[in-house]
């Protein structure tokens, strides 16, 4: 996985720059350890000069330049499926209803692509 390193941190919006050329895509998420939590960033705009610009999902207190950020390679996900009826989830899949956390569920990325309308009434019908 890719590492980069927090050269501005403005609130919720935190520059990263990596040393690649090789940017993280835009909507993936990056994470990083603050003291002993780890924060998911998601990647909203590459800005040049390696450095990408990112929203913080969380707090930022507590983020510093150079602090080390690690590209995940791939979109937010959360968990979906029959374990998930009923229950309440932040949006990156965390239980916030008190229960077990989920073992072994499906996730899938938030930003995926959606089916088209007749592609699901064709399968409700078939």
């Amino acid at each position: 996985m890719k590492t980069g390193k927090i050269i501005q941190v403005l609130g919720p919006v935190v520059d990263v720059s990596f040393e690649d050329e090789e940017l993280p895509a835009i909507k993936d998420a990056l994470e990083v350890k603050n003291g002993d939590k780890k924060c998911i960033m998601e990647v909203a705009q590459h800005i040049g000069n390696h450095t990408v610009r990112c929203i913080m999902l969380a707090s930022s207190e507590g983020l510093c330049r150079d602090m080390e950020v690690t590209a995940t390679g791939s979109g937010i996900k959360t968990p979906v499926g029959e374990q998930t009826l009923g229950r309440l989830f932040n949006v990156l899949g965390e239980a916030i209803d008190g229960g077990e956390p989920l073992k072994d569920a499906p996730e899938w990325v938030i930003h995926r692509e959606h089916r088209h309308l007749k592609t699901r009434i064709r399968q409700k019908k078939s």
